[in-house]
């Protein structure tokens, strides 16, 4: 009886880490958010640019999403996430919510 169990637990926290592909993040994130962000996300060149290292990735995902769609508003962000896909925004996700950060502590 604990085997099937065992198993239902593995696939679905499998399908919760399918969403995005870090490594394909970091490429794209070279491209698109390291001259702002820095090129894991820890170190923006401007103090109004977030931090994105650490940062969750379902949180990433809906800002740039709501930049895309004009949610939220500014005009560099939105020129950026109009040239993602909905796949290019949860591997940048992937990417810079792997990466280390100064906003808290990681265990």
């Amino acid at each position: 009886m604990r085997l099937p169990v065992f198993v239902l637990l593995a696939l679905l926290s499998g399908a919760a880490l399918a969403g995005g592909n870090a490594d394909a993040g970091k490429a794209k994130a070279a491209q698109v958010c390291g001259a702002c962000h820095g090129p894991e996300g820890n170190k923006p060149v401007a103090p109004d640019q977030p931090i994105l290292a650490g940062q969750y990735p379902d949180y990433l995902v809906k800002a740039l999403s709501d930049y895309k769609s004009g949610k939220r508003s500014n005009p560099i962000m939105k020129g950026f996430a109009e040239q993602l896909s909905k796949q290019d925004m949860e591997d940048v996700a992937a990417w810079f919510s792997s990466q280390q950060t100064p906003l808290h502590s990681q265990r």
